[in-house]
């Protein structure tokens, strides 16, 4: 097995991506994916929503796409697959399994997502996805920030969205919103797949957010697996609880010694998406003092709405003073992934007293789409203070 992968790559390495668009006819109303390399014209994106997929392989003797099917195998060594219905729109990963090994598109730009690398396409969403579109707007920046964690005992990284504006403002500093991912990603995720620079980008230039710092950092989950002897609830424990230390004892100092940025309360945000929804409730509701707006976005976190006053200490039992701190409680989740857990729970909250927004995403589910969608609505709701 290994070796037919190992020649499947050295057969698209010794062919020139512009070899086969030279010699070939692409299937009508067909573009390519926009995740592929510059000159790799497969896959293909129909305009029936289908995928056309085609790779070289003479020696394999099975090629898949993952989730989609086995390939075809032509007389020119090449294996193609075709949608068999429309694929949905939004960001869908896949990979390439050539006899059992499962491997990234060479021809594609790699995301990491599943607990590894793999490829992505992206069925687009036409006149509805314009808020994460590439316009003439200014362009903020997205850079590595490095620190050492005593609490992980190593050197960890984290992805910082830094408005376009910051470098004219010298004088000025900036709110802050912690944004993470979900399990199997990592601090790469919101910004390769989640575009979230381009929608914040968007949005300050249309004046509906304010400029502001977003720090995505590693949530530690990129494979959840328990240790030797641990249970699956004492691992999930332990996953739920490690980062929020990182987080408020490590990550954030780094980024207000390291970065112009407010250092208060009303200016720091957090939101997360699935996993990420459970870490920012461990973090934002045990560290009230620390956090002035809260988003959970298909969010794997709970609140016990029926023993509301004992919920992460009793942090909702006085529910004006609640109210009075959290300036956004924005619950978040798809039409298409169960969202009644996340209803009742808004409806539980509200019922209570609590003050919080509700955002169904209509068509979508566990998925990039719904939670671009979440940060587009939650972000116009933050520091709101800071409009002119």
């Amino acid at each position: 097995m290994k070796n037919s992968l190992k020649l499947f790559c050295l057969s698209l390495l010794a062919m020139p991506v512009t070899a086969l668009a030279q010699s070939e006819t692409f299937p009508a109303g067909t573009v390519p994916n926009e995740h592929n390399i510059n000159g790799a014209e497969y896959p293909r994106i129909g305009a029936d929503r289908r995928v056309h997929f085609k790779v070289h392989a003479p020696d394999a003797k099975k090629v898949e796409i993952s989730f989609r099917g086995e390939m075809t195998k032509g007389d020119d060594g090449y294996w193609t697959l075709v949608s068999e219905q429309p694929e949905v729109v939004g960001f869908h990963y896949y990979q390439i399994i050539v006899d059992g090994v499962a491997a990234a598109d060479p021809n594609g730009k790699p995301f990491f997502g599943m607990g590894k690398w793999v490829s992505g396409i992206e069925i687009p969403e036409g006149a509805d996805g314009d808020y994460y579109a590439v316009k003439d707007v200014p362009h903020g920046t997205v850079a590595k920030s490095r620190y050492f964690s005593k609490i992980r005992d190593e050197w960890r990284e984290c992805m910082v969205y830094i408005p376009a504006e910051y470098d004219k403002n010298p004088a000025k500093k900036y709110p802050v919103l912690y944004l993470q991912h979900g399990m199997g990603e990592n601090e790469t995720s919101w910004a390769n797949q989640g575009k979230m620079n381009l929608i914040m980008d968007n949005l300050i230039a249309e004046g509906k957010a304010v400029p502001m710092i977003v720090v995505m950092d590693n949530g530690n989950i990129e494979v959840f697996k328990p240790k030797q002897g641990e249970s699956m609830a004492d691992a999930q424990k332990r996953f739920g609880h490690e980062f929020p230390s990182i987080l408020v004892n490590e990550i954030i100092p780094h980024i207000e010694s390291s970065f112009r940025v407010k250092t208060d309360r009303e200016n720091r945000a957090m939101a997360g998406l699935s996993w990420g929804g459970l870490l920012t409730f461990n973090t934002t509701l045990n560290n009230l003092d620390k956090f002035s707006h809260i988003g959970a976005f298909s969010g794997a976190g709970s609140i016990d709405v029926d023993n509301i006053d004992g919920a992460y200490g009793g942090v909702f039992k006085d529910r004006d003073a609640f109210n009075g701190k959290v300036h956004a409680f924005f619950l978040g989740i798809g039409s298409e992934e169960h969202p009644e857990r996340t209803r009742k729970l808004s409806e539980g909250l509200a019922k209570a007293g609590i003050n919080n927004t509700y955002y169904e995403s209509p068509g979508t589910a566990h998925e990039f789409l719904t939670w671009r969608r979440c940060l587009k609505e939650f972000v116009p709701l933050l520091f709101k203070g800071d409009r002119q």
